[in-house]
């Protein structure tokens, strides 16, 4: 089991920019990649990008490309989600979450099986 805790969360003006942390525990050897998502009430949760743990392949949601970049520690227990301009539907719970699965390409909402228990964002216009 992989224990994930995120930091970072809190309200910014539309156009401004934000960092988020996770920081994984526990049996982080076993991950393979290591994402972030978001949801908002009433709404399936969102893929926003990924990262897998050894090397850099990387994965974005459309909604966000070119706005967000997400990165890693060197040894790849601290994954980071970078937001640049930001708006206001960007407003959400941010979850990160990682995953054992190993799959070409972009992996699957259902192969994440450990999840933090999210951080809000909120960007006002």
């Amino acid at each position: 089991q992989v224990h994930l805790v995120e930091s970072g969360g809190g309200l910014v003006q539309a156009g401004g920019s934000l960092r988020l942390s996770c920081a994984a525990s526990g049996r982080t050897f076993t991950t393979y990649a290591m994402a972030w998502f978001r949801q908002v009430p009433g709404k399936e949760r969102e893929f926003v990008a990924s990262i897998r743990r050894n090397g850099n392949y990387t994965v974005y949601g459309e909604s966000v490309k070119g706005r967000f970049t997400i990165s890693k520690d060197y040894a790849g227990n601290t994954v980071y989600l970078h937001m640049d301009s930001l708006k206001p539907e960007d407003t959400a719970v941010y979850y990160c979450a990682a995953t054992t699965v190993a799959r070409p390409g972009a992996p699957r909402k259902t192969d994440f099986r450990s999840w933090g228990q999210g951080t809000q964002i909120t960007v006002s216009s």
